[in-house]
């Protein structure tokens, strides 16, 4: 999981040099909603047809991680439309743009700080009690995004636009986390992400049609269309199926600090394939937002969503 996410932020940034960005993420988009929707639907029918019931166990466990088997309400659409324009096409939007703008480190660092900034609103919601340590951890992450963000002024209008635009995206992924949270009570965490990313997409693919359309697609290279199927397959399926079995397996507290060590998976990667730089100011960015991470989630158990990447 941390290197399929780690190594997408470079796959999919080189692929942006022969297709536009938002036309090349609405068809991964399209791409991992169909994956998604048909692997439900499959396991749905054939659970159906053995006359399995919900608590099963073994492969059924496992199989139980893409089935949602609760009904959807009505209720239930209309938080699963907020998230998938909230936390898909809205978030999507916002990634891919700031991405394609900023570099592959100051993008992995500013996602890294999500679950900080996830639980400043939940204490502020008054649905969380966070200790001095956690707050610390807080206010030492966001220390490190101004550094990183700082840094990134350096390169000039379009990389500090690319940093707000990754930071909006934050904000987006940090709603989409807190909003899914009594979905997963009676639906399945991926049955959850299937349903509203297939809504996100419905939204993002028509709205970014005229990218799509003005993109030479029989032109692209092969290495472009394998960033594609990388990125729609890998990243936004296989690594998120695995992200949800190691909650379940080993917990979500050990799983979460494997994604810490995504933004170094990415940075290393942008610096052997895109040629990014450290700088001393970004190493020590790096640093206060990895480390900040960390404290803010020391004793604590709750799952959080990874950002989808």
């Amino acid at each position: 999981m941390t290197l399929i996410w780690g190594t997408n932020y470079s796959i999919v940034k080189r692929a942006f040099v022969e297709i536009d960005p938002q036309a090349f993420n609405a068809v991964r988009m399209l791409i991992a909603s169909i994956v998604f929707m048909l692997i439900i639907m499959i396991i749905r029918m054939r659970r159906a047809g053995r006359g399995e019931d919900e608590a099963g166990g073994g492969s059924h466990a496992v199989a139980s991680i893409w089935h949602t088997p609760a009904p959807i309400t009505a209720g239930d659409w209309i938080a699963f439309a907020a998230l998938g324009v909230i936390g898909h096409a809205g978030y999507q939007y916002l990634f891919i743009g700031g991405l394609a703008l900023t570099t592959v480190a100051n993008s992995s660092l500013l996602l890294a700080a999500t679950p900080v900034v996830i639980a400043v609103i939940s204490a502020i919601r008054g649905e969380e009690r966070i200790a001095p340590l956690h707050w610390a951890g807080a206010a030492l992450s966001l220390a490190g995004i101004y550094i990183v963000v700082g840094e990134g002024m350096s390169l000039g209008a379009g990389s500090l636009r690319g940093d707000a635009m990754m930071l909006g995206a934050v904000f987006c992924w940090a709603a989409y986390t807190l909003g899914a949270r009594h979905l997963m009570v009676r639906h399945s965490p991926v049955g959850v992400t299937g349903v509203s990313m297939a809504i996100g997409a419905a939204l993002y693919v028509p709205l970014m049609w005229g990218h799509v359309t003005s993109t030479n697609w029989s032109r692209l290279s092969a290495g472009t269309w394998i960033a594609i199927v990388y990125s729609s397959l890998f990243a936004l399926c296989v690594a998120y199926t695995i992200w949800y079995v190691a909650v379940r397996q080993i917990g979500s507290a050990r799983t979460s600090v494997y994604s810490n060590l995504i933004p170094i998976v990415a940075m290393v990667t942008a610096v052997l394939f895109l040629g990014e730089h450290f700088t001393l100011a970004r190493v020590a960015g790096a640093t206060a937002v990895l480390v900040g991470v960390a404290l803010t989630r020391v004793g604590k158990t709750t799952v959080t969503i990874p950002a989808e990447d």
